[in-house]
């Protein structure tokens, strides 16, 4: 960040390359593909600290969350941080990426990534999951098993919600 020299209002913007790392989603793996892409790196100078602005897609590879075949998801990055010239013990003031003049690019982009994802990786939004009686995948597969016999031990339950 020092040589970069800006004047408030003054901004500086510059193509980079980004390494992306994998990730590890709700104990599954997420790999990154290609795990160097272009991004956007926008250093804005105001009268009270620098606004820092990053923007990339990353594109990742992994498990569905449904049916555990391959999914594909592309996230578009676009990402804020503020730093005070002089914050004065003020966390909100602060950006953890920027140490001793520093930017810590691989910190932040894998951050952004993170808050970035769905709640849950699906190959496809309508993605049906699998059976949870024989485990086949119901995209490929779909069908209905009949009726189990239940637990005898439930029987008391069962009577209690025909009632109701």
């Amino acid at each position: 960040m020092r040589q970069i020299k800006l004047r408030s209002g003054e901004e500086y913007r510059d193509e980079i390359e980004l390494e992306l790392e994998p990730f590890e989603l709700g104990g599954e793996r997420y790999l990154p593909v290609p795990d160097k892409v272009p991004a956007e790196l926008t250093i804005t100078k105001a009268s009270t600290g620098t606004v820092l602005e990053l923007g990339f897609t990353a594109r990742l590879h992994g498990p569905c969350y449904r049916c555990l075949g391959d999914a594909v998801l592309e996230v578009p990055i676009s990402a804020r941080e503020y730093q005070a010239n002089n914050p004065e013990g003020e966390e909100e003031l602060r950006t953890p990426y920027l140490t001793d003049d520093n930017l810590d690019l691989t910190a932040w982009s894998r951050d952004t990534v993170a808050l970035a994802l769905p709640d849950k990786i699906l190959c496809r939004a309508e993605c049906a999951g699998l059976c949870p009686t024989c485990g086949k995948n119901l995209n490929d597969e779909p069908h209905e098993h009949e009726d189990q016999q239940s637990d005898s031990r439930w029987s008391a339950l069962e009577a209690l919600r025909e009632k109701l």
